[in-house]
């Protein structure tokens, strides 16, 4: 998990929580939902740092944790906000204090940083578990976990078992004071495809745990700082290369503009790499001495994390979708997040069953990604608020593939979806006809049932205030031009209940001829049953599927008039 200390990436924080929108809740009710969500955290918290146990991930984490902040400063603004509860029990003061990354959100703030700067570097933001190497006289003294900075827990015994780490040192490193990242070893990791693979849990396990002998040997270190070294960046990379430290020089390149930092930012994330990563790190060679070194007090470097595969996202409201033959599915609205280059602020979760099977309620918090073709999907349900206020889905004998041929205020959502689906490509083929086209033309002309559009005239069409004249004029054309389209594209747009295979080979071109038929008649055609048969004959004896046949047939609608 993202499990940040004392003080670190709070700016960052404070600008996330400014624009939060905060739930309308009663001070009894809001001190009910934080205390819940904070006994989690304290439960997860100390899971990670007494047991090295994530038992979730770092997404959620991290987002729940902003969360509970978000909350804090809506409810208890007085206060600051929550850092994690550490548990580490560290006892060993750092010889030089960990001063841990403020995290910039953007390319933006990234260059009004480098701004005026220069001799800089950018390293990758390896995920693991921070800690201090103490060399003394040539031999490894210390190996301490990071802890809240000042105080970590003493680790040495788990360094013997690492053979990353070097045991002996010479020349510069002999009497030395390193801090870097424990790090599962990986083989052409792509961070952008594979994620996080909890790999920094996987590591903070095999440090705090006993045994985990074997995993220990997966380890890899990556030192990020020699506090007091070379002032010459080059001189400290060549001579951690020289000790065994390899991975520092290979992956620490000088950088001159904004460009040189977002290319391998962009290649570091797509590229493949022998460690997990969430980001850049982009630093000055030139650094303080280590006795002015205090958590969260670094100026010297900074951290540019990678766009998060995965956001948390909470829930505003439930509302249900109708489809034109019925089908009710269910679409979260939610708080606006962005995803990749994708502002999501809506997702549709599917069916009623399936929204009642993943219990979701207003003001829960989802997990979103965006799936094949950027369409935003979600993934699973992380916190549930409380107070269960979830809406009545619409109900299903009201809402059937013969429901909503004519207009009724109820009907509005599945009226327009029939609408769209008749000017659809595949149907009528209207040209110029979008969703919003015919909410307006109901809107402004109260469209009786789904044909009545053939009956408007282009003055009619003119007093729409939201169409143009040249508007005007195409839609009226479009509609007179579908007057030429064959029998059986009406019928689709009828929405008849006949897989199109077999109503393209169908013989019969008039209307009369479908009424004529009775269950066993449509049986007699490729791949219909007694059920798909019994449903067609009711389908085409429905008084409002009659009703419209003999409208069509007023209008001249081939295959429809006598």
């Amino acid at each position: 998990m993202l499990w940040i200390t004392k003080l670190i990436g709070l700016l960052v924080l404070l600008s996330s929580v400014a624009s939060a929108t905060c739930p309308d809740w009663s001070p009894v009710h809001a001190q009910k939902e934080m205390g819940k969500l904070n006994e989690k955290l304290t439960e997860w918290d100390w899971a990670y740092y007494q047991q090295g146990t994530s038992i979730v991930s770092d997404a959620t984490y991290d987002g729940l944790r902003s969360q509970f902040n978000e909350w804090q400063h809506c409810f208890n603004p007085a206060e600051q906000p929550q850092e994690p509860q550490l548990f580490t029990e560290g006892k060993v003061l750092h010889p030089i204090a960990h001063t841990g990354v403020k995290k910039l959100p953007d390319a933006a703030a990234v260059a009004q940083w480098i701004n005026g700067k220069s001799d800089l570097w950018v390293q990758p933001k390896v995920d693991g578990v921070a800690v201090t190497l103490v060399y003394q006289q040539g031999r490894l003294l210390k190996l301490l976990s990071r802890g809240d900075g000042e105080k970590g827990q003493d680790w040495t015994a788990k360094a013997k078992m690492i053979d990353a780490i070097p045991k002996v040192l010479s020349g510069l490193l002999a009497n030395s004071v390193l801090q870097g990242e424990v790090f599962l070893k990986r083989e052409n990791h792509v961070q952008k495809t594979m994620g996080s693979i909890s790999a920094r849990g996987k590591a903070a396990g095999a440090m705090m745990r006993k045994g985990d002998a074997g995993l220990l040997k997966e380890l890899g270190i990556f030192i990020w700082a020699w506090p007091d070294g070379p002032a010459d960046m080059n001189q400290k990379l060549n001579s951690l290369e020289k000790a065994g430290f390899s991975l520092t020089k290979t992956w620490s390149k000088p950088i001159k503009s904004m460009s040189d930092i977002t290319t391998l930012r962009e290649s570091w994330f797509a590229g493949s790499l022998p460690f997990v990563t969430d980001g850049i790190v982009i630093r000055q060679s030139q650094e303080p001495a280590g006795k002015h070194w205090l958590p969260g007090k670094a100026t010297w470097v900074i951290a540019w994390k990678f766009p998060p595969a995965q956001q948390l996202a909470e829930v505003k409201d439930v509302q249900f979708s109708i489809g034109r033959t019925g089908k009710i599915a269910v679409v979260l609205n939610l708080n606006p997040l962005q995803i990749d280059d994708k502002q999501v602020k809506r997702v549709n979760i599917g069916s009623v069953k399936r929204w009642q099977t993943m219990d979701i309620a207003p003001g829960d918090q989802v997990m979103v990604s965006l799936a094949g073709q950027g369409i935003p999907r979600v993934d699973e349900v992380v916190w549930r608020v409380s107070q269960r206020n979830k809406p009545q889905p619409p109900s299903k004998e009201m809402i059937t593939p013969l429901s909503c041929l004519y207009f009724e205020t109820r009907c509005r959502e599945q009226f327009i979806a029939r609408l769209a689906w008749i000017s659809s490509p595949a149907v009528l083929n209207i040209n110029g006809v979008s969703v919003s086209s015919w909410q307006q033309l109901q809107q402004k002309l109260s469209l009786e049932h789904i044909f009545s559009w053939l009956a408007l005239t282009q003055e009619e069409l003119s007093k729409i205030s939201g169409f143009s004249s040249a508007k005007t004029v195409q839609l009226w054309q479009q509609f007179t031009k579908t007057r030429q389209q064959p029998f059986k594209k009406w019928l689709m747009a009828f929405g008849l209940p006949l897989p199109r295979a077999v109503l393209t080979t169908m013989p019969d071109s008039q209307w009369l001829h479908l009424v004529a038929r009775d269950e066993l008649s449509w049986q007699k055609l490729p791949g219909i049953g007694p059920g798909r048969a019994k449903k067609l004959v009711e389908f085409v004896n429905h008084p409002q599927i009659a009703a419209l046949a003999a409208f069509l047939a007023q209008q001249g609608i081939q295959g429809f008039s006598n």
